[in-house]
């Protein structure tokens, strides 16, 4: 497994290599780099493919607490770590919040945007007690139990990937969760910046997302200036790159064909 030593962190990433324009893969909450093995295997053949875990998640330690937009420097660090000038990122759900930053931040390294079941989305009081709630719970000595089978049901839906994350999750140091959580809890409100975002953007989306509403991808597309489409994906829930591969990997396949 190698690791990119960057912004002070041990950030651990897969590289197919090659010669083909980059794509870096960033994952959402509580998942890791493995989440786009269909996307990999998809466009490896034409793409230089970048996947990493974020901090405090799968095999990337975290030593403090961070926001997206420092997350978002770690995947332009990575880019230059792997000397890569200009990638395509995708990123689904926090995966996105960060590259959603890095278009803000890094508008010159950004080759165009992909978000997965994400966007500028902030949750409301109520919601957000309810995962301070489930992450008080991840970080007990307790067995994730329904809590845990509740949260993958949200994400994944299907229960062939349900058993198999909530194991994985069972398997881990469950501890990892704090500053990640609190990034995700605080994250600040970028709806007001989309507007600097002038980059290619394809937004796809699960009709049957119940963290992110799919009425909030349709507006951040019709206010970024260069959304080149909202395309739902039928009966998707918030992982649709894992659950409908099918959809997800023509649509990428086709907005990375016309990028000018």
């Amino acid at each position: 497994m190698p690791v990119a030593e960057v912004n002070g962190q041990h950030i651990a990433y897969d590289d197919t290599g090659g010669n083909g324009p980059a794509l870096i893969f960033s994952h959402g909450f509580l998942m890791d780099r493995t989440m786009f093995a269909d996307q990999v295997a998809e466009f490896s053949d034409d793409y230089r493919c970048v996947t990493w875990d974020e901090r405090g998640f799968g095999d990337t330690p975290v030593n403090g607490p961070f926001t997206y937009w420092d997350s978002a420097d770690d995947a332009v660090a990575l880019m230059d770590y792997l000397g890569i000038d200009e990638a395509v990122l995708i990123g689904m759900s926090q995966g996105g919040y960060l590259s959603l930053r890095a278009a803000i931040a890094h508008p010159d390294r950004v080759r165009g945007l992909v978000l997965i079941d994400s966007g500028v989305f902030m949750d409301d009081e109520e919601t957000l007690a309810g995962y301070a709630g489930i992450i008080q719970h991840w970080l007990s000595d307790q067995p994730l139990g329904e809590v845990g089978t509740t949260v993958a049901g949200l994400i994944l839906g299907d229960p062939e990937l349900m058993e198999k994350w909530v194991a994985i999750w069972n398997s881990r140091d469950r501890s990892t969760i704090e500053h990640p959580g609190a990034c995700l809890l605080g994250r600040d409100d970028i709806s007001g910046r989309v507007h600097e975002i002038t980059c290619p953007v394809l937004i796809l989306h699960g009709t049957k997302d119940l963290a992110i509403p799919i009425e909030t991808a349709e507006q951040l597309c019709d206010e970024l200036p260069d959304c080149r489409g909202m395309v739902p994906v039928p009966g998707a829930p918030h992982a649709s790159n894992m659950t409908h591969p099918n959809v997800v990997n023509p649509t990428i396949k086709d907005f990375l064909l016309r990028l000018d």
